[in-house]
């Protein structure tokens, strides 16, 4: 396995987990504040609240998503592989 393959691995992963984590946390948002998320946080017309809330806590679940999907992908790549992938792989220095 290569430099290639590990790049398609991750990016499939962290693109799925990114789709998945958006509409969770989309409910979520709707399930606690009983409104749909802005749309655009960045117009004047959205709160300040509304806007950092929604920006600090989609932010967080879809960046930890992302994470997990990219650890578990590179954790079957060192299975398959017999090694982790070169762009995880500690400097020697």
């Amino acid at each position: 396995m290569g430099k290639l393959v590990w790049n398609i691995m991750r990016t499939g992963a962290t693109e799925g987990a990114d789709v998945v984590a958006r509409r969770v946390a989309t409910s979520g948002w709707k399930a606690v504040t009983g409104r749909r998320p802005p749309g655009h946080p960045s117009n004047p017309e959205v709160s300040w609240p509304t806007a950092v809330g929604w920006a600090a806590a989609s932010g967080a679940f879809i960046g930890v998503a992302r994470l997990l999907a990219t650890r578990m992908v590179a954790r079957y790549y060192t299975k398959s592989a017999g090694h982790p992938p070169e762009a995880l792989q500690e400097d020697s220095e």
